[in-house]
């Protein structure tokens, strides 16, 4: 009866976040042509943030999960009432969905279920199979360009995109229901503790860029011709789309799976030492590799910040600050963080963005809450547009 209960409570919870975000979603996210977007848009809305506001709850996955119990009919059923509905929505709007791209979105969504699914014991150990289906995951979804992504509204200015949305949810339903992974920390709570932890480590991390940004000569202050109603606004409207479309889809995947599945696989092996040195091993080539390949000055800077990392997760193991393999994993995959951010073409953002890994992961760790390392995320991509900042590639 206490399950019964508590699992009431979250499904309560998860409305009052809805509700909320949705009539925020209808005070700014007004189309510039009238509502007939909007009022389209919001049914889905509705159904998918509600979705994400309880999916990533543990009593909500132990309910599904004992529901399921191995049948597969079961549990493709949830990932299908999702494609139905993003395809619905492409078809409202009047694009066809088994156009080019559109036809890759059914095994995106369904590949790493079907794997786990097909699992003997999904609350196993972390193994090489996880790591390969987060890959085999990932790659596409950053590699492939869908369109249309679903954007909500379709038209206009664009608060985030069903596509995204369910990349979102697949994931979490694949690893933390179906899979059973532990911790991903993919849902909303208020904790005064948790959030004075983001902001601090957003202002320290801040500082650090600022200082060293300022003397390499890669930040400029430009300021704002005017601080007004206009700019307020805009600020609010990118923090916000920030957290929903880029932050959370990046916490979710490199701190709530990745680096979560590492520091388990890590804690298995009961040494860090290996992983530390192959880690190591491998990324300082492939730190020298991206330096070395894009114009610029500086093309040390990214191998730096590697050693850098390594090194304070070395002396943090050796002190035994926290349970064996949490730095090594946190050095790790805040490397890939920062590496994977090669697109941008600047140097000393991609060293400045494995440092901001290691902030990121460190705010998931204190709070085991993407939502919060997310926020994190959300004002260290915005603190150019709110303090009058430009980077100079």
């Amino acid at each position: 009866m206490k399950s019964t209960n508590d699992l009431f409570k979250e499904l309560k919870k998860s409305a009052i976040w809805t509700a909320l975000l949705t009539l925020l979603f209808i005070l700014v996210y007004r189309p510039a042509d009238g509502f007939t977007d909007m009022i389209s848009a919001l049914p889905f809305f509705i159904v998918y943030y509600y979705c994400f506001f309880i999916i990533g709850k543990d009593s909500v996955s132990d309910k599904v999960r004992n529901w399921i119990n191995g049948d597969v009919k079961k549990v493709i059923l949830f990932p299908a009432i999702l494609l139905i509905l993003y395809f619905s929505y492409v078809l409202i709007n009047g694009q066809n969905p088994y156009h080019g791209t559109l036809a890759l979105v059914p095994y995106l969504i369904f590949f790493p279920i079907l794997v786990f699914a097909g699992g003997r014991n999904n609350l196993r150990k972390i193994d090489w199979l996880d790591f390969t289906v987060f890959v085999i995951y990932l790659l596409p979804t950053t590699l492939i360009e869908v369109n249309p992504v679903g954007n909500l509204p379709f038209n206009g200015e664009s608060f985030d995109s069903i596509y995204r949305i369910i990349l979102i949810l697949s994931a979490v339903y694949a690893f933390g229901t179906v899979r059973g992974l532990k911790d991903i920390g993919f849902f909303p709570v208020f904790n005064r503790k948790f959030l004075w932890t983001a902001i601090w480590v957003w202002f320290a991390f801040y500082w650090f860029v600022l200082i060293i940004g300022f003397n390499v000569n890669f930040i400029r202050y430009v300021g704002h011709e005017v601080i007004d109603q206009a700019l307020i606004h805009k600020i609010f409207l990118t923090l916000l789309a920030t957290f929903f479309h880029t932050a959370i889809f990046e916490e979710l995947f490199f701190r709530g799976l990745l680096l979560n599945m590492l520091i388990k696989r890590i804690g298995q092996a009961k040494t860090w030492k290996i992983f530390w040195y192959f880690g190591l091993t491998l990324a300082i080539p492939l730190a020298l590799l991206v330096g070395y390949t894009l114009k610029g000055g500086m093309h040390w800077f990214p191998a730096l910040m590697t050693i850098c990392l390594f090194t304070a997760a070395f002396f943090l193991e050796r002190a035994n600050y926290a349970p064996s393999g949490i730095y090594t994993g946190l050095a790790i995959t805040s490397t890939i963080f920062g590496l994977v951010h090669y697109h941008s073409g600047a140097i000393v953002y991609i060293g400045f963005a494995c440092i901001a890994g290691w902030a990121y992961g460190y705010t998931y760790l204190k709070t085991r809450n993407v939502f919060y390392s997310a926020i994190v995320h959300m004002l260290v991509n915005c603190s150019v547009l709110i303090f009058g900042l430009e980077f100079i590639k």
